[in-house]
């Protein structure tokens, strides 16, 4: 039975409050599992590790976002699906308090694993959720609600934690996200609809959809795109801190800048789906290496350097919205099981992109690093090719 077709009796006022506090999840899961990176020095400084190492904060999340998204349709089918959303809302709490009291890198490592379980889970089945709560012609509404949160997140979450990190320590940062987990989880109970539990989706049904040719080709452009993209972003702050020699009101007016571009890039994206997809999918990560290789070019002159942030930004937002769109029009037919397997195959690409990074950043240099993601994107632009290779037939 098609995910899409399933809806839940809810008032008007009702739905629209759920799809809301799935967007403020979002937004809280996307500041937690993304907030080291402005944080990056002082973690790695007090917990005594690499910046190297520390960036592995991402890959064990992205490590455990893998698993849970492709195990979460078949285990989300036999129960309802507002207590799962819910019980996911609360491992992403534990794992705030746990990363906040962390007095090793092995427990940053645990908690960070712990808040791989929820990106994993929510991320994967929030598309299909969606679908779901609200009639069919309002879901590009609900969806661009949820993305929302993203963009918010993404926006304010790294200039906010590196700016509050000097003031309350990068402990204190995470601390000050438990209150607002809180009130989400509360939020969530008040609004989301009882789902009833419904046919489960085998793991061999998220595979099974590989065998189709045009999928396989996208799911590689996938990987390979938001691998580029995490060994660069990932690493941002190293690269502004040795390079440009930033200062830490600098560093978080630049990573300021570089997030609210993705408002533009998304409104832009946005603008251009209908009719050029294809040609977004294909574009935007070549046009994202040649951003960063300028970065590298210019990266000693602060002046120089904020413009190319904010076209950065601007750019790495546009991917995520694109191929999002592309989910809905290439496997359609599957969403909540397409789901699983396009977040399984981000969060495996934003796993190893960190882990790419964080080697030849240890063992070369920033800007071995940035142009070995920039390598990635350029793959990535070269499997999207023509028209046909991704498009279902």
């Amino acid at each position: 039975m098609s995910t899409t077709t399933v809806q839940y009796a809810a008032p008007r006022r009702q739905v629209w409050s759920a799809v809301g506090s799935m967007a403020l999840c979002v937004a809280m899961l996307i500041a937690s599992e993304f907030m080291p990176v402005s944080l990056l020095t002082p973690i790695a400084h007090d917990l005594g590790a690499t910046e190297g190492m520390t960036g592995q904060a991402i890959s064990i999340s992205g490590l455990f976002a893998v698993l849970t998204s492709l195990f979460i349709p078949s285990i989300a089918g036999r129960l309802d699906r507002r207590l799962v959303l819910m019980g996911l809302t609360i491992l992403m709490l534990a794992s705030l308090v746990l990363i906040a009291e962390a007095p090793s890198f092995a427990i940053l490592m645990t908690a960070r694993a712990v808040l791989g379980i929820t990106v994993g889970g929510f991320w994967s089945l929030s598309t299909a959720t969606v679908m779901r709560l609200v009639p069919q012609k309002s879901v590009p509404k609900a969806l661009s609600i949820l993305y929302t949160g993203n963009a918010v997140a993404t926006a304010f979450a790294a200039p906010i934690g590196s700016l509050l990190g000097g003031i309350i320590g990068w402990r204190g940062v995470f601390w000050a996200l438990v209150p607002v987990v809180l009130l989400n989880l509360v939020w969530q109970w008040v609004s989301l609809p009882a789902m009833r539990p419904d046919a489960p989706n085998p793991v061999g049904k998220v595979f099974g959809l590989l065998k189709r040719p045009h999928v396989a080709w996208a799911m590689l452009a996938v990987m390979l795109t938001f691998g580029g993209a995490f060994t660069i972003f990932t690493y941002l702050r190293p690269f502004l801190e040795t390079y440009t020699q930033v200062t830490v009101p600098q560093l978080s007016l630049l990573l300021l800048g570089l997030g609210l571009a993705g408002f533009a890039g998304t409104y832009g994206a946005g603008a251009l789906l209908e009719r050029r997809l294809n040609t977004l999918l294909r574009l935007l990560p070549l046009a994202l290496a040649a951003v960063t290789l300028v970065l590298i070019a210019v990266g000693h002159t602060l002046w120089a350097v904020a413009p190319v942030m904010i076209a950065w930004g601007a750019l790495q937002s546009a991917i995520p919205v694109s191929w999002s769109t592309w989910l809905t029009k290439g496997i359609s037919d599957e969403a909540e099981s397409g789901g699983g397997l396009m977040i399984a195959a981000i969060q495996l690409a934003i796993m190893l992109g960190a882990e790419f990074g964080g080697v030849l950043l240890d063992h070369f240099s920033i800007g071995t690093t940035f142009g070995g993601g920039a390598a990635l994107l350029i793959l990535a632009s070269l499997v999207v090719g023509g028209r046909g290779r991704i498009s279902p037939r």
